[in-house]
């Protein structure tokens, strides 16, 4: 029979350090094996994640349309599908248009402020050919959005929204919301003439 004394060393021990993880994969010298720490790692970084998003946005998935403003609209049933793709690829050819052109993002959240900078004084001529491209997709783009009814408003709200990820316009009042799927419309329709275009000139060359 134990002392109390031997009680009390033997029940601060127990405390000491973290308790041991049950259903451990280890080795035979119980070790713990490194896949599997690995795995339970990810799972307790996703399930801390899943819980900040469930408490800041209302939401319980997994889906990467939840990270951003314009997916979480999605995942409302406020946009369709084809709208948010439209917006996604608005975005990332606003965000290629930065990139190549040595723009900083608008998005402070985005920026890394230390690389921020244009590009060389000396470029390939590849890579001006590149800038070219992007800057007429962007502009054909901005053309197509200001080209909208309240064209303006309807640019401003899609940039927000696509670009600025603003989190605030997720709960947007209906009017804005107008000006949004106008400018998704818009973009729908445009995105659907290029790959049209592009097919044919395929298809030509064949």
């Amino acid at each position: 029979m134990m002392s109390k004394a031997q009680k009390l060393r033997a029940k601060r021990k127990a405390q000491l350090g973290r308790p041991r993880k049950s259903n451990a994969e280890r080795f035979a010298c119980g070790k713990i094996k490194p896949d599997w720490s690995k795995r339970e790692s990810e799972k307790e970084a996703m399930a801390v994640a899943l819980a900040a998003r469930k408490r800041m946005h209302g939401l319980e998935t997994s889906s990467c349309f939840a990270g951003y403003t314009l997916g979480r609209l999605f995942l409302d049933g406020r946009i369709t599908e084809a709208q948010r793709a439209a917006g996604d690829d608005y975005g990332r050819v606003m965000a290629r248009y930065y990139h190549l052109t040595g723009i900083p993002f608008p998005s402070i959240r985005a920026q890394a402020i230390d690389r921020v900078q244009g590009h060389p004084a000396e470029t390939t001529e590849e890579h001006h050919r590149q800038i070219k491209r992007a800057t007429e997709r962007m502009m054909r783009l901005d053309g197509v959005l200001l080209g909208c009814d309240e064209g303006r408003q309807v640019k401003t709200t899609v940039f927000n929204v696509c670009v600025m990820d603003y989190e605030g316009l997720r709960m947007m009042p209906e009017a804005q919301l107008l000006w949004l799927k106008r400018g998704l419309n818009a973009l729908v329709f445009e995105k659907g003439l290029c790959d049209y275009g592009e097919r044919d000139h395929l298809l030509a060359q064949e």
